[in-house]
């Protein structure tokens, strides 16, 4: 097995369990004497060790400025049933916080970090559970991390693998990135509807974003239904809709859905059918986010703003700020007297104390009184690993604006 060595003091992050060993960290790298190759490939498994030659842990290499991304502290090698130990104690977490019902079968199953596992995403819809791989190494494993899945989980008895979009374009990968590990019998254009919190939705995981939905904001949802009944609610950037009918079953008034994307628009006007019939007092509209807000002010009661990752690394911070208060700015000026506002950020790079000023700017420059009712974050299924602080990426506001 190939050993990372560090440079001195290097190891103390991952002394405090820190699961990243940076590319600047390493002061040489130790090919085993049987290794055919002159360097460490990407995504396979080495051992780190500190500069007196101490085992720190096991992990994935990759290329780039995270080098090692550490799967297991403390040991030379994996255990032994590694995959299949630590997805069924991921499972057990989520049975254990009620989220595997009749009435929801929609939840992450991984969290790459907040379940010790960097770089593995996986979710679940009903009977089929899809992967994201965001490392080589976990390319590599999709095979055994499938199999684990299936054993763990009993509703489980598909696999898709989706990973085209998340792993580096540059890597030289064997093997497809997209296409059913385990079972696999459904067709391209038959439809999948999955439940959560007893609402159905149409999951397209073949084409649609991420794995398919959102379920990241599954609280959140739960939380504008207490907010919505008599409303006239507009629900901005709404991809699959999952606000739109949350609101429309807490009795809202009447929602608007708003997406740039025609496709977007189309599966929330089925989300909605499929709830609650082709009557159902709600409309959807393919236009931009700006442009729609400029004609609509003082039109709503409760306004979601969840739009998509404006900064997706540091180097982008400053124009995404920028972006987040422009934005909000729009939806502050726009919305009712005494209207509700839910603002998000999914930027990792954008903490939520950065959040927070952007929102704060915004107010301060349209001039209207705001209250802040609630402050958001993501679910219980997607933890925070308490030494990964990076993990903590969904950033919301519930303000109410006079």
């Amino acid at each position: 097995m190939t050993t990372i060595h560090l440079k001195p003091h290097k190891e103390e992050s991952l002394l405090r369990f820190h699961p990243w060993v940076f590319s600047g960290a390493i002061r040489s790298i130790e090919l085993d004497a049987d290794y055919p190759h002159a360097q460490p490939q990407e995504g396979e498994i080495v051992k780190v060790v500190d500069c007196k030659g101490k085992t720190l842990g096991v992990g994935h290499y990759q290329i780039g400025s995270i080098a090692v991304r550490i799967l297991e502290f403390g040991v030379g090698e994996l255990p032994k049933d590694f995959w299949k130990t630590r997805i069924a104690a991921a499972y057990s977490v989520r049975e254990s916080l009620g989220l595997v019902t009749e009435e929801n079968n929609t939840y992450r199953l991984i969290h790459g970090e907040g379940d010790f596992l960097p770089g593995l995403i996986v979710d679940v819809y009903a009977d089929t559970a899809v992967i994201q791989a965001h490392s080589v190494g976990m390319h590599y494993h999709r095979e055994e991390i499938a199999k684990a899945i299936v054993e763990a989980v009993a509703q489980v008895d598909k696999v898709y693998y989706k990973s085209d979009d998340t792993l580096p374009h540059k890597a030289m990968i064997q093997g497809d990135r997209v296409g059913y590990l385990i079972g696999g019998d459904r067709v391209e254009d038959k439809e999948f509807w999955a439940k959560e919190n007893g609402l159905s939705f149409r999951i397209d995981w073949l084409r649609g974003q991420k794995t398919g939905f959102f379920i990241d904001q599954r609280d959140n949802r739960a939380l504008l239904e207490q907010y919505a009944k008599d409303k006239d609610v507009l629900n901005m950037f709404c991809y699959t809709g999952g606000f739109s009918v949350y609101a429309l079953r807490g009795g809202a008034k009447k929602v608007h859905s708003v997406d740039v994307s025609q496709k977007a628009v189309d599966l929330v006007r089925s989300n909605v059918a499929y709830n609650f019939g082709e009557e159902a007092p709600h409309e959807a509209f393919a236009e931009e986010a700006f442009e729609f807000l400029s004609k609509n002010t003082n039109t709503y009661d409760l306004i979601i703003l969840d739009p998509p990752a404006f900064a997706k690394h540091r180097d982008a911070v400053k124009n995404a700020l920028r972006g987040y208060q422009r934005l909000n700015a729009k939806g502050i000026q726009s919305i009712r007297p005494g209207g509700i506002l839910f603002t998000f950020s999914c930027s990792q790079a954008i903490d939520k104390d950065m959040f927070r000023l952007a929102v704060f700017s915004a107010a301060a420059q349209v001039g209207r009184k705001v209250r802040i009712l609630h402050q958001l974050h993501q679910p219980a299924d997607h933890p925070i690993n308490i030494y990964h602080p990076e993990g903590e990426y969904l950033k919301g506001l519930v303000l109410q604006i006079e």
